[in-house]
């Protein structure tokens, strides 16, 4: 599972991969891949108007605000189940 942070690392870029990383840790994804994505064309192909945002396994999941846990949570069981 790849989840990719978009955003020009600004502090609430920083507070969703810390939270992101806690979500990942304590479901035990033990294949998912954390990126941080700093490239300005990349993060527009995606459509962000707002940063931050979440892309997981290539598909934009949430832009433009800090999640809570519980809505990182509720995204990555998601795309988990998704998977199978």
């Amino acid at each position: 599972m790849k989840l990719e942070i978009l955003g020009s690392g600004c502090a609430n870029c920083r507070k969703l991969m810390a939270v992101t990383e806690e979500v990942v840790h304590e479901l035990g994804v033990a294949d998912a891949e954390l990126v941080k994505v700093e490239d300005f064309p990349t993060i527009m192909a995606y459509g962000v108007m707002a940063t931050p945002a979440l892309a997981i396994d290539g598909k934009l999941m949430m832009s433009g605000k800090v999640p809570s846990k519980a809505e990182v949570t509720a995204m990555v069981t998601t795309a988990l189940a998704n998977r199978s």
